[in-house]
């Protein structure tokens, strides 16, 4: 700003702009200086607003920029973008006027590859994830009734006093234990690690909150740390993880009991409200008082009952007696009832009992008989006609009858039956088997042309034998 005198020692301001004017030359210069560029970097702190625009920004090793791309353009964008993606975006640089930041307007925007702290993030995940930490089997609900709650995170951070807050308002009776320890930075994951150590420890609290506010993929990076996610995994205490935003996700998220959206939702998850439990505690009272009113009307209407039923002795004995004479009543004459009905029951089966006739029956069992008797004397005579038929046959082919007929059957001293003279020699010893008994004899010289009679006499009578049958020896 320039300053010139006028003469009498007074000085006056020359060119004054307003801070308006300042950054709206600024942004018409960068406009005029500056051609749309590629740039290449990792996305962080990505909002997504209401109108559709997008706010996020482009980082790399050494520098950082805010950027924009309004909703007429990406929607234009071929992906979804997300925290730690590494992109190129075809920029304008540009001067937020409002406020008079530097930023970018991104008028296209393609993949370039995931950033390294998001790689990181899912190795380690992804390791967690196969070795079971993420099992929803061995993941533990927060107690019901709850005395105290521990919480873990920094002493400056605007979540300790939104929990607190949300802790006050829902349950005051709640005692609240605070493990301090920093929730961004280098040293941020060994001190988170030595406060849920402490709390596992000392076993002050029933439940324990690990909270943080929102933040940039390495703001919240503390929270992806494997070794305070082993120590999650491992606190005898159950643990609610309320870290960032609820489109924020960190490992801690995954390997705690409970997932809450932000570090009120923790809270809110830790406690039960008080004015819910009161307005349920009135409730139960109203149930248990009219429980206690219908239990106390049923008793007192079964005394009443009991009181009318309960009558004098005597009386109760007067009409036990009444009682029995009249059973007894009934059962005279039931009796005298059922002999007078079996009475005529009996009479009429007399009455219908007759003498059965037996002359037929018998005339044709004496025919019967006959009948078998003649069936049988003719059964008899066949039997015995077929069996003389059968014995003379049977004679007629016995070697015994044809012996006793003076037949003779002559064996060799080997058994051998002879059946011709030629085959005897002067001097052989041969059996004879006659009718009745045998002999032995030695041969004295076999005659084989002499003529024998040999009429076969088989005993049969003159009227029913066959002719006789003659043998000629040598025909």
């Amino acid at each position: 700003m320039a300053v010139s005198s006028d003469g009498q020692g007074r000085g006056a301001q020359v060119g004054v702009v307003t801070v308006t004017e300042l950054n709206r030359a600024v942004a018409a210069l960068l406009d005029r200086s500056f051609s749309p560029v590629w740039v290449s970097g990792e996305i962080s702190n990505l909002t997504r607003a209401a109108s559709g625009h997008w706010y996020f920004t482009l980082k790399d090793a050494q520098a950082s920029v805010r950027a924009v791309m309004f909703r007429g353009r990406n929607q234009l964008v071929a992906f979804n973008p997300a925290n730690g993606d590494r992109v190129e975006a075809r920029a304008q640089a540009g001067l937020y006027e409002a406020r008079g930041e530097f930023q970018l307007n991104v008028e296209a925007m393609r993949q370039a590859g995931a950033g390294d702290l998001f790689q990181r993030f899912l190795q380690i995940k992804a390791r967690l994830e196969a070795e079971g930490l993420f099992e929803a089997t061995r993941k533990r609900a927060p107690p019901v009734h709850v005395r105290t709650v521990g919480i873990v995170t920094s002493l400056q951070a605007a979540a300790l006093r939104d929990v607190l807050t949300t802790l006050a308002r829902r349950a005051p009776q709640v005692g609240v234990i605070i493990y301090p320890a920093s929730v961004q930075g280098a040293q941020a994951p060994a001190e988170l690690i030595r406060a849920m150590l402490a709390a596992g420890s000392r076993a002050e609290c029933e439940v324990l909150l690990l909270v943080r506010g929102g933040g940039s993929i390495e703001d919240l990076w503390a929270f992806n740390d494997e070794r305070l996610a082993r120590v999650i995994a491992a606190s005898p205490i159950p643990v609610i993880s309320g870290v960032g935003h609820e489109t924020d996700f960190t490992i801690a998220d995954f390997v705690a009991d409970v997932r809450a959206p932000t570090p009120t939702a923790a809270a809110v998850n830790a406690v039960p409200d008080r004015m819910e439990q009161l307005v349920g505690l009135a409730r139960d009272r109203h149930r248990m008082m009219q429980a206690w009113r219908r239990l106390s009307d049923q008793r007192e209407q079964r005394l009443d009952t009991a009181t009318r039923l309960l009558r004098p002795p005597s009386l109760q004995w007067a009409q036990r007696q009444t009682r029995l004479e009249q059973l007894a009543q009934r059962l005279s004459t039931a009796g005298v009832r059922s002999t007078d009905l079996r009475r005529a029951r009996l009479m009429k089966l007399a009455s219908a009992l007759r003498t059965p006739e037996l002359a037929a029956p018998r005339s044709r069992l004496e025919g019967a008989a006959r009948a078998l008797t003649a069936a049988a004397r003719v059964t008899a005579e066949t039997s015995a006609q077929r069996l003389l038929h059968a014995g003379a046959a049977l004679e007629l082919v016995s070697p015994r009858g044809v012996l006793e007929r003076g037949y003779a059957i002559v064996t060799l001293a080997d058994g051998q039956i002879v059946r011709s003279a030629g085959s005897l020699s002067g001097g052989d010893q041969v059996s004879v088997v006659l009718g009745e008994g045998a002999f032995d004899a030695t041969v004295d010289r076999p005659r084989v042309d002499a003529n024998i009679d040999t009429t076969i006499d088989i005993g049969v009578k003159p009227d029913d034998a066959p002719a006789p049958l003659k043998r000629r020896r040598g025909r």
